[in-house]
C-alpha cells in the first residue's frame, strides 16, 4: 500500500506541500500549546513583579513562543559558507568584489573591508555607501567580457530558471548563469561559487537544483579549481560524497 501511494503523483505533491508548510511556518501543535502556556505563566509573573518605571500594556504584547531553546540555533549552510567565502576574500585581497545574488547580510559585512558591487534582478531596500547596486540578470550580466577581477555567487545558480524568484522558466538556466560568470571574469580572476551537490543532477522543484561534482567542474572547464570544500550537516569537509550537501568552489579563470 505504501509503494502504491508513493506512485500517486497528486498525493506526493500534497505531501510535499504539507512538508514545505511545516518547514516554513515551523508549526508544531504540541510545542505551540506548551509554549503558549509558558507565555501566560511568564506574563502573570511579570505583572505581579512589575517594574513601575515601565508600563505593561495588554494591547502592546509582542508574543514570542519559539525562543526557549537549549542551543543557539544557527542555519549551518549560510553560516559555514559565508565564513569560508570571507576567508577567501581576505586571502585574495581584491580591489573590488562583484557579487551576483548572494546574501546581502553577508555582503554588508564584507563591504566594510572591500567595496562591493551587487547585482540582482531586485534592488535592495537598504542603502549603504560601500555597496553599489546594479540591476541585472545572471544570465545576461551588465559587464564586458573579461572585465571583473573577483566575483562571488553563493547559493544562487541552482535557482535560475525555476521561477521561484520571479524569473522565467528555463531548463538550462544554471548552465547559462555559469557561462556568464566565466565570461565576465578576467584572466587570472577569481570566482567564489557555491551550489547544492548530490549523487546525481536533480531538480528539487521549485526550490533548487543539485549537481554532481563532475558536472560543476566540467561547466568550469575554462577555469582552474583552486579549492573545494563541502558542507554536510553542520561541518565543512574536504571531500565530495554521494549525498546531498553544499559544494564550495574557488576557481581562477585560465
Amino acid at each position: 500500500m505504501k509503494n502504491f501511494l508513493k506512485n500517486i503523483v497528486l498525493l506526493r505533491i500534497i505531501y510535499a506541500v504539507y512538508l514545505a508548510s511545516m518547514a516554513y511556518f515551523k508549526f508544531k501543535p504540541f510545542a505551540f500549546i506548551r509554549n503558549l502556556s509558558l507565555f501566560f505563566n511568564d506574563y502573570s509573573k511579570i505583572k505581579k513583579r512589575q517594574n513601575n518605571n515601565f508600563k505593561i500594556s495588554n494591547y502592546k504584547t509582542f508574543i514570542c513562543l519559539n525562543d526557549k531553546t537549549l542551543l543557539t540555533e544557527i542555519e549551518p549552510i549560510y553560516f559555514l559558507q559565508n565564513n569560508w567565502a570571507s576567508k577567501k576574500i581576505f586571502e585574495i585581497k581584491p580591489k573590488e568584489l562583484v557579487d551576483i545574488g548572494s546574501s546581502v547580510n553577508w555582503l554588508g559585512i564584507i563591504s566594510q573591508f572591500v567595496p562591493v558591487t551587487f547585482i540582482d534582478i531586485r534592488p535592495i531596500d537598504i542603502k549603504i555607501k560601500e555597496i553599489s547596486f546594479k540591476e541585472g540578470s545572471i544570465i545576461n550580466l551588465p559587464f564586458e567580457s573579461g572585465s571583473i577581477e573577483c566575483l562571488s555567487s553563493l547559493c544562487v545558480v541552482e535557482h535560475i530558471g525555476l521561477g521561484r524568484y520571479g524569473d522565467s522558466i528555463d531548463s538550462f538556466g544554471s548552465e547559462k548563469a555559469i557561462h556568464e560568470l566565466i565570461r565576465i571574469t578576467r584572466q587570472n580572476g577569481d570566482i567564489l561559487f557555491s551550489v547544492p551537490v548530490d549523487k546525481e543532477n536533480i531538480v528539487y522543484f521549485n526550490a533548487h537544483r543539485a549537481f554532481t561534482r563532475n558536472y560543476i567542474i566540467n561547466l568550469f572547464t575554462d577555469c582552474k579549481l583552486c579549492e573545494e570544500k563541502y558542507i554536510y550537516g553542520k561541518q565543512i569537509e574536504d571531500n565530495y560524497k554521494n549525498e546531498f550537501g553544499t559544494g564550495l568552489f574557488w576557481f581562477k579563470k585560465k
